[in-house]
């Protein structure tokens, strides 16, 4: 098996198999995100290099791998058919398989268009987890996103339409104190629009300085402001508060200040519950603030 660069995975991956099908993030311009600031550049991998490391893996594991997930940043950002034919020969190789994910961007969703994604279901890909992070505009603006909240709606709903299902990633804080409101409820927003298309999970983060970002260096410059832990559990609030459903919930993630999880519209009081009962714990009772190094 044969790996370049930082390889992540979302923890519902853990136990998955890791294959590398892309390197790096082609976007990569994220003022929160220090992943792939110092490199690799992005490129795709060669299908063959992909195939062979495909076929090691069952050599070495057998057939009966159940889930398995495509790294890097963006993997979908491949071309349909190369992405397509590595789907296709995992389904060959594993008979078992049960899943196959990639992390996905907003523009590689509607780069392949309804027709690319209904073909990639086809051959054996069945989730993508987005990172939408908020669907604030002035917000993803200011961290350079480098998409809209309209672009968010229409691959969300894309992707739903195609049989896929889709993660969704939110970050609390990401607005600071003066836009969390808005922030919040734009969020909610889209999130909504795009629950007209199906039943996505959303998966909450809360920012997280990282070093070599530049996001960290408007923090020391002052021209950003950290939430504080009950400001970030208030926005959670008031997103949970404004979601329609159905959706699944899930707070999976040490960079959380508190584990919420559960299915909405049904657990919502329970879900507002526990988080006013956060509100009123000290400081100390919350993971400590720190700057991230990966």
């Amino acid at each position: 098996m044969r790996y370049q660069g930082p390889i992540y995975r979302p923890p519902s991956e853990a136990d998955s198999l890791l294959v590398q099908a892309t390197v790096g993030c082609p976007h990569n311009k994220c003022s929160f995100c220090m992943t792939y600031k110092k490199g690799p550049p992005f490129r795709v991998r060669p299908v063959s290099e992909i195939v062979e490391d495909l076929t090691e893996a069952r050599r070495e594991l057998g057939p009966g791998v159940r889930t398995l997930f495509f790294p890097a940043g963006d993997s979908l950002a491949m071309p349909t058919g190369e992405l397509a034919a590595i789907c296709a020969e995992a389904g060959e190789l594993f008979p078992r398989l049960e899943r196959i994910t990639v992390y996905a961007g907003v523009k590689s969703i509607l780069k392949h268009g309804p027709e690319g994604l209904q073909r990639l279901r086809a051959a054996g890909l069945m989730r993508l987890h987005v990172g939408l992070e908020s669907g604030h505009d002035p917000t993803l603006l200011r961290v350079k996103k480098g998409v809209t909240s309209a672009q968010q709606v229409e691959a969300g709903c894309m992707a739903l339409e195609a049989g896929l299902e889709l993660s969704l990633y939110v970050m609390l804080g990401l607005a600071g104190p003066e836009d969390s409101l808005a922030h919040a409820q734009a969020t909610a927003r889209v999130v909504n629009a795009v629950n007209q298309a199906g039943a996505p999970t959303l998966r909450l983060r809360t920012l997280l300085p990282k070093i070599n970002t530049l996001l960290l260096h408007q923090i020391k410059k002052g021209r950003f402001t950290m939430c504080t832990p009950q400001q970030t559990l208030d926005e959670a609030g008031a997103i949970i508060a404004a979601l329609s459903g159905p959706l699944s919930l899930h707070s999976d993630h040490y960079t959380n200040h508190l584990n919420l999880a559960g299915h909405l519209p049904q657990d919502r009081e329970r879900l507002l519950g526990q988080i006013e009962a956060a509100m009123s714990l000290p400081r100390s009772a919350f993971r400590a603030d720190f700057v991230g190094t990966q």
